[in-house]
């Protein structure tokens, strides 16, 4: 008898249903991971004359009933452990990118995710987002793998959980449908906000399209490609091509920025173009885009890394191309010329063993130029330009001409005025490597007609309307991050040879509008490169070619 007092005294040890962590798991991601769209909201419905309390009240109820139902469905022995810490901690990094920079996590933030190397990485990371992601992330983590479960799986109790969750979500929609409709109609970007649904459903797409969808077949374009005898003189063309990062075209004092970021391009005779768009808010879709025959409206990146673009159609026709890369990667378009990696790890007077300053770019370039084999040469430098968020690594001290700025990755937490400054020393640098790219071919104008031509991937936000860095969808992305600069510069024998009215480019640069789309034929054009892929609308120089 006393044997049976004792095993019934005994406490059964405590374990979680599968259903219960489903909706321990919502309750919390309701609370705490979805903390942005609650802001977002709240900027929204500020601006609205008549909001209802109900339908404020139903916001996070409905988040919760949504992910009680995902969860449930998600919540399998063996499963849900692993699963939902993956998901904890990469749900935390993507609420740490909505809350303090604007970021929105969609499939082309995903893409630019999966193509950013190590180095890049590393410049977002931050005693703050560390930290972020250990509380909100790592600590949840470590609870849920430490959490006891039932051995069974509990079927009847989430079959429950699910109907009295889709029960309740019907009432909450009977009395609200009208205020989430009409809301979510007017921000269709409020859906992109939810984690983790929308970030998760992104990363599904991309992989599936990159990895395993069928593979299309390789087009070939321009197999008309010839180059255009020039009967001007018998010097052969060199032109430099800098491709920029993260420049914006409103902080170029040659288009009317009020502080000089250009003092040294500025005494160098070049054009400026003031109304240049970009392709998209990110390199992974600017740069592909950009040299693709393809427009920014029909712009796909599988066809695009599935086809010719202009540097294969230019190397057909027997320009001689060198790629020399600072910025992570060509991102797929140098696959058929000759590269050089800048080495990131040497120690010397542009690199600290980590990374390196765009001058290191120009380090032998002479003789760079003088390998490359064929008469007209075309050498494209993609520098690290202004890539942020670690802006004070992208020049050196000398070069720190805004004062006070920003040494720290965390931007957000200093002020305005020091973003900016440090912004302006990057676009300051860039005018400075832009300047002495053009001393280098100035002297080496005697053997070629030279020239220069420098473009933006895409532009930044430093925090206007709370929106830092890049990557918004390109329909709700503001102009500080989709209007680029571009930079030409031309010798007198090149402008003689290609027949170039400068004047006449000069009111071009000012008065027309262009965009990524017209770098394609533009290079075309002025290689002197003669094919039926070629679109004279599209050449910027067209119109002043006489």
């Amino acid at each position: 008898m006393e044997k049976k007092e004792n095993h019934a005294s005994e406490k059964t040890p405590f374990q979680l249903s599968y259903s219960a962590l489903a909706g321990l798991l919502a309750c919390y991601y309701t609370i705490v991971v979805n903390i942005p769209i609650y802001f977002e909201f709240y900027k929204i419905l500020s601006e609205l004359s008549n909001v209802h309390v109900i339908f404020v009240l139903a916001i996070p109820v409905f988040i919760f009933l949504i992910l009680n139902i995902l969860f449930n469905i998600l919540c399998w022995p063996y499963f849900a452990k692993p699963f939902f810490i993956f998901l904890l901690i990469s749900s935390s990094l993507v609420s740490y990118a909505m809350l303090f920079y604007g970021i929105n996590v969609d499939y082309g933030m995903i893409e630019n995710t999966f193509e950013t190397d190590i180095n890049e990485a590393a410049t977002y990371l931050s005693l703050q987002s560390l930290a972020w992601v250990g509380i909100t992330g790592i600590i949840p983590s470590i609870l849920l793998a430490l959490a006891p479960m039932k051995p069974s799986v509990g079927i009847l109790k989430k079959f429950m959980a699910i109907t009295l969750s889709v029960l309740i979500l019907g009432i909450v929609l009977f009395f609200t449908y009208k205020d989430f409709s009409s809301v979510g109609r007017n921000n269709s970007h409020l859906r992109e906000m939810v984690i983790p649904t929308h970030y998760t459903y992104s990363t599904y797409k991309y992989i599936n399209e990159t990895y395993f969808t069928s593979p299309i077949q390789y087009k070939k374009i321009g197999l008309d490609a010839k180059k255009i005898t020039n009967t001007v003189d018998e010097k052969p063309t060199l032109l430099f091509f800098i491709l920029g990062e993260t420049a914006r075209s409103q902080n170029y004092a040659l288009n009317g920025y009020a502080k000089n970021t250009n003092p040294y391009t500025e005494k160098q005779s070049v054009i400026s173009f003031q109304n240049v768009n970009s392709c998209g808010t990110a390199t992974a879709v600017s740069v592909p885009c950009m040299f693709s025959q393809e427009g920014r409206d029909t712009y796909n990146k599988k066809q695009a890394n599935n086809q010719d673009n202009v540097l294969d159609i230019l190397n057909r026709a027997g320009i001689s191309l060198l790629w020399k890369e600072n910025d992570g990667g060509d991102k797929n378009v140098a696959k058929g010329i000759t590269k050089i990696e800048i080495d990131h790890a040497k120690n010397n007077q542009h690199c600290n063993g980590s990374t390196c300053f765009d001058m290191a770019l120009l380090e032998g370039v002479e003789g760079d130029v003088s390998k490359l084999t064929g008469q007209d040469k075309m050498l494209i430098m993609h520098i690290m330009g202004s890539h942020g968020p670690k802006y004070y690594l992208r020049y050196p001290k000398e070069q720190q001409h805004f004062l006070p700025d920003c040494q720290r990755s965390d931007i957000e937490n200093c002020s305005t005025e020091q973003i900016i400054n440090t912004y302006d020393n990057t676009i300051v640098y860039t005018d400075y490597v832009i300047s002495q790219a053009i001393d280098k071919l100035k002297k080496m104008s005697k053997e070629y007609n030279t020239a220069l031509f420098y473009i933006s991937d895409h532009g930044e936000s430093l925090g206007e309307n709370g929106l830092f860095l890049h990557g918004v969808p390109y329909a709700f992305a503001p102009a500080t991050q989709t209007t680029v600069p571009l930079i030409t510069w031309m010798s007198e024998g090149f402008k003689k040879s290609k027949h170039i009215d400068e004047s006449c480019l000069k009111n071009e640069a000012k008065e027309n509008t262009f965009s990524h789309d017209y770098v394609f034929s533009s290079l075309l054009g002025i290689m002197d490169v003669k094919t039926k892929a070629y679109n004279k609308d599209l050449d910027i120089f067209q119109r002043c070619r006489h």
